[in-house]
């Protein structure tokens, strides 16, 4: 294991979260080759090698069966992780009870709302309407659907934050809500579920986040500007830069996401993100460019040149209110410039 993903599990289960509520459970987690999936798959087989005495069981569900076994190949053949392949959009024929049900798959990358926007869609309702069938058959004591900061659409102008109660424009006749649309739709499922059928379901709305183990061809801005880093190339900035964004380190957001699912009240939606890691796009890219003087790298500027499938948000702030989480005891405890110092390091030293 990577040193600083050591640190990172380390921090992730120090944090004041009733960890002992998964101990000895069956937990399916859905989108398992994600990156923020992922990482609390990490951070639940970090817990049974130092905390449980009874392991708990995690079921990674994934499409891809190369991706998933790379990804977790530093695990070996553990009895605690089982993989399960299959689309999420397809039926779900899991007989052993799950307690805990994380539903995480969705395609999250803009370059894919152009290629794909009905494999995006679907992951979001189709495969949601799948997960909270089994949460309804095994009754399961808890159910997290990650949505996303996106659903809020576009703000009014000069709004500095976002509180979970606020929401914009989403046009729903544009190709790249696409991503925004299903989510909301998401979210009304799992309440409408819960109204009904007492499913347990907790809402998160990730902001941007970054950390080891992102896939630097993700198409996103900060994954790009952390490929130039990591790969010694200067800067090329696409867009005047004025878009402002929170960026969240991963370990961060991991302890929020199990903050919510195990202290968060039951169909409540909770921004996870970083409001003190607001920043401008070109501030960001002098923030990566001056941590590592080193590399004598530059930023340059070659706006409108976006790759084929892409298409750019119209939002020029992303910014979360965090207070409704804070209120459950999580807080961020990376800045912005060590977490993208942390995230370029866990790069260069594999």
């Amino acid at each position: 294991m990577h040193p600083i993903v050591n640190e990172d599990l380390e921090y992730i289960t120090s944090v004041k979260i009733p960890w002992g509520d998964l101990e000895g459970k069956s937990i399916l987690i859905a989108g398992a080759n994600g990156f923020l999936p992922a990482y609390m798959i990490e951070t639940i087989l970090f817990l049974n090698d130092h905390r449980f005495k009874n392991k708990a069981k995690v079921f990674a569900l994934a499409r891809n069966k190369e991706r998933i076994l790379v990804r977790f190949s530093g695990y070996g053949r553990r009895k605690d992780l089982v993989f399960i392949i299959q689309d999420v959009c397809s039926p779900l024929k899991i007989s052993k009870r799950m307690d805990f049900i994380i539903h995480a798959a969705s395609q999250a990358s803009p370059k894919f709302y152009g290629a794909d926007p009905v494999g995006t869609i679907l992951a979001n309702t189709v495969g949601t309407a799948n997960l909270l069938a089994l949460a309804v058959k095994h009754k399961s004591e808890g159910f997290m659907f990650f949505s996303s900061g996106e659903v809020y659409g576009e703000m009014a102008p000069g709004q500095e934050s976002i509180k979970e109660d606020a929401y914009g424009l989403v046009d729903p006749v544009l190709i790249r809500s696409c991503y925004a649309e299903g989510k909301r739709a998401g979210e009304n499922m799992c309440v409408s579920w819960s109204h009904q059928y007492g499913v347990p379901v907790k809402i998160v709305r990730p902001f941007h986040t970054y950390g080891p183990g992102m896939r630097l061809d993700d198409g996103r801005v900060f994954a790009d500007f952390v490929s130039d880093i990591v790969n010694g190339r200067d800067i090329i900035m696409k867009s005047d830069g004025s878009a402002v964004r929170a960026f969240c380190y991963l370990a961060d957001a991991i302890a929020g996401f199990f903050t919510v699912l195990l202290k968060g009240s039951t169909a409540q939606a909770y921004n996870v993100g970083n409001d003190e890691g607001k920043i401008s796009i070109a501030e960001l890219a002098k923030v990566l460019v001056d941590i590592f003087p080193d590399k004598h790298l530059k930023i340059i500027r070659k706006e409108n040149e976006y790759a084929p499938g892409y298409i750019k948000s119209k939002i020029p702030m992303n910014v979360p209110d965090t207070s409704k989480i804070r209120q459950l005891g999580w807080k961020p405890f990376y800045s912005v410039k060590e977490g993208f110092s942390r995230t370029v390091r866990s790069f260069k030293s594999e």
